[in-house]
């Protein structure tokens, strides 16, 4: 288990992203995937209002764990992550939009207290003292543990960390951004933000958007709603590149590519816990593996290379 900043909250070293629930993944195949996950030892669930409401109409995630954690019985073993600020009708972060997303979170839930409530996205139409005023709150009322942010520049969270200090309000623990073996603009001044603030990352697209699984190839057709969004990706030098490195890898370890570079991701600077969701079984054998894989320096070393714009 790995601790989320200097926070209470001990997480396995995989997060388990549910974007998919309810959309590619119904919920008879999510409860399978959540107990697959849980009887891995994984223990550490990140949701969003908005996930996947761009394709169902309804925020089926949130409503699909609650109802598993219902019928688990399971709350107090379960570091729960939700988001606020991206939902249709409740976009940006004011406080009466914070308040009542929350509530709505929490009915969904089935739950009276999340571990760790993200801001999904940075609202700057909405002063930070308001947005973090009311996070202040809900974590004095016991409704949310800790506060996240999600999709803020490296600017912009030191200052709402600068804010929290002045203010004496509740800080953000931890941030949540895309980064992965092709993606890796984090490391740089938002990277720098979360290691001098003693903040956690739980990056999310460890995947690449399923690139980096080893299914992309030229001329191949994959059936995934992701395909048109990571096929690009064939198309850098360093992509291609990448995939041959995790290939070889994942051979030589006898896992799956994404094994591979999920680990890789864990073993970065600031990690705490990657993010990848899996719409079935077979895709999480994948995800869970790389929680047992350790990389050698060498090995860190040719896939940090090779992906190398």
């Amino acid at each position: 288990m790995r601790s989320i900043g200097t926070t209470d909250l001990s997480v396995f070293p995989l997060g388990l992203g549910t974007n998919v629930f309810g959309w590619t993944a119904d919920k008879e195949t999510a409860f399978a995937v959540l107990d697959a996950y849980v009887e891995g030892g994984g223990n550490f669930l990140d949701t969003a209002d908005v996930y996947p409401y761009w394709a169902t109409g309804e925020p089926t995630s949130e409503i699909i764990i609650g109802e598993w954690l219902a019928e688990r019985g399971n709350r107090e073993s379960i570091v729960l992550a939700t988001k606020v600020g991206m939902l249709e009708g409740l976009k940006g972060l004011a406080p009466a939009t914070i308040r009542t997303a929350v509530e709505d979170s929490l009915r969904r839930l089935r739950t009276d207290y999340i571990d760790l409530y993200w801001a999904h996205v940075d609202d700057q139409d909405t002063p930070l003292v308001e947005t973090l005023s009311t996070f202040d709150a809900l974590v004095r009322e016991g409704k949310v543990r800790h506060v996240g942010a999600s999709n803020y520049s490296a600017e912009r969270l030191a200052e709402a960390l600068r804010i929290s200090g002045e203010e004496g309000l509740v800080k953000y623990v931890a941030l949540q951004q895309p980064y992965n073996l092709v993606e890796r603009d984090y490391e740089g001044d938002l990277r720098d933000v979360v290691a001098r603030e003693g903040l956690s990352s739980t990056p999310y697209s460890g995947l690449a958007r399923g690139f980096l699984t080893g299914k992309y190839a030229p001329g191949v057709e994959v059936d995934s709603p992701r395909a048109e969004r990571a096929a690009p990706y064939l198309a850098t030098e360093h992509g291609p590149r990448t995939l041959e490195a995790l290939a070889k890898m994942a051979a030589e370890h006898e896992v799956a590519p994404a094994s591979v570079a999920l680990a890789w991701l864990a073993a970065q600077p600031t990690i705490t816990a990657p993010l990848a969701s899996a719409r079935d079984l077979r895709q999480l054998d994948a995800l869970m593996a790389s929680t047992a894989l350790s990389l050698t320096p060498a090995e860190l070393a040719l896939l940090d290379e090779a992906s190398r714009p």
